[in-house]
């Protein structure tokens, strides 16, 4: 594994920009221990590994398993290998003069806390939950491109998906060839567990691929994505089995219309709630508010929901570069659900769709 100047200065900007919050915060140095925070700031891809971060020091402290990987794809770090992993934490932490650090509030377990207090009871320990996810919300043109790419295997599978979506195959089987297919086209693996629910199981926002078969007139809710270089895309499209009855067809047009609109309303300088209201209007308008419970959107990249929402709540001013999915729905029980779902690029002016397959109601399978 060789090492990219273009990826080292990328990565040595992410450290200035922490650096400067943690100068912010008062903070001498910061622990991350999360492993997408720990593979944004340094490359690291190992399931095993604590950065140490300071004004003067980047430290990745793992075991005898990865030094050989770390020093390859973390070369702007120093790489130490631990027998003892605490001691080699409080080592570091001495050597730079780190008294009042940083940690990964909700990364961290009370177990692991607890014993960095008993054992490092020097450091002040400060929780900093959301630090590292901050400097992520915006992403590189790089990072955008890995999940373009991610987006474009996941709607070419879906394309192929569909002829072999006919009366009798079953959830699980779908699901499984619909993994396969996203693979065969590149993806390294999948983003999320593929939500794959027909008829009334449709109803279940999550629900878990089961061994019902389609069945005519059945709504079927897909909701998958794949990773591309770490990189997660996410799209949910409904299709109809056979012939749509007039319900199906209402649903999917109240639906349709939110996600326009709200798709329409994504922009710069608008607020995760202020485009959450715009589908979530829509849909209390048609009679169906207390059948959409969840928020309308949320960010994508190395996890596949980041900062920031798009939400009821959500605060959070939009910036270009940030890419949010935007999916609302309707589930009604015992009869079915529709979801559409598109991930966006925001923009000065509004967003680039990078979900390029149909919206339109497909009716599959039928005689």
């Amino acid at each position: 594994m060789r090492a990219y100047p273009h990826r080292v200065g990328r990565k040595m900007q992410r450290l200035t920009n922490l650096r400067k919050k943690l100068q912010e915060k008062e903070l001498d140095a910061m622990l991350v221990l999360g492993a997408d925070n720990r593979r944004y700031l340094s490359g690291f891809t190992g399931s095993a590994g604590t950065l140490v971060i300071s004004q003067d020091a980047a430290v990745l402290i793992t075991d005898f398993r990865y030094i050989e990987q770390a020093t390859a794809q973390a070369p702007e770090f120093e790489v130490r290998r631990y027998e003892d992993y605490l001691s080699t934490v409080k080592e570091v932490l001495e050597e730079h003069g780190c008294r009042r650090v940083g940690f990964e509030s909700d990364i961290v377990t009370y177990d692991q806390y607890t014993k960095w207090k008993e054992k490092l009871k020097e450091i002040e320990w400060v929780p900093a939950a959301g630090l590292v996810e901050e400097l992520r919300m915006v992403k590189s043109d790089e990072e955008i491109a890995c999940i373009e790419k991610a987006a474009a295997i996941a709607d070419e599978a879906w394309a192929e998906l569909l002829p072999r979506m006919r009366p009798g195959a079953t959830e699980k089987e779908l699901a499984l060839e619909l993994e396969f297919l996203m693979r065969k086209k590149g993806a390294e693996g999948l983003a999320f567990n593929v939500i794959l629910a027909s008829g009334p199981n449709g109803a279940l926002p999550h629900a878990v691929p089961s061994d019902r078969p389609l069945q005519e007139g059945d709504l079927v809710v897909m909701d998958f994505g794949a990773r591309v270089n770490g990189y997660c895309s996410d799209m949910t499209r409904t299709v109809v089995i056979g012939k749509a009855c007039q319900r199906s067809r209402t649903l999917y047009n109240i639906v349709l219309d939110a996600q326009q609109a709200a798709v329409a309303a994504v922009k710069a300088g608008r607020t995760g709630k202020e485009i959450d209201a715009v589908a979530r209007g829509l849909i209390a308008d048609a009679g169906y508010g207390d059948h959409f419970g969840h928020g309308l959107g949320h960010s994508v990249g190395l996890a596949i929901h980041e900062d920031p929402r798009l939400a009821p709540k959500a605060e959070t001013v939009l910036q270009p570069g940030m890419v949010v999915t935007v999916e609302p729905g309707i589930y009604i029980p015992g009869f079915g659900g529709v979801r559409i779902e598109d991930l966006v690029v925001v923009t000065e002016t509004g967003c680039r769709i990078l979900t390029k397959s149909t919206k339109e109601l497909l009716e599959l399978g039928g005689e």
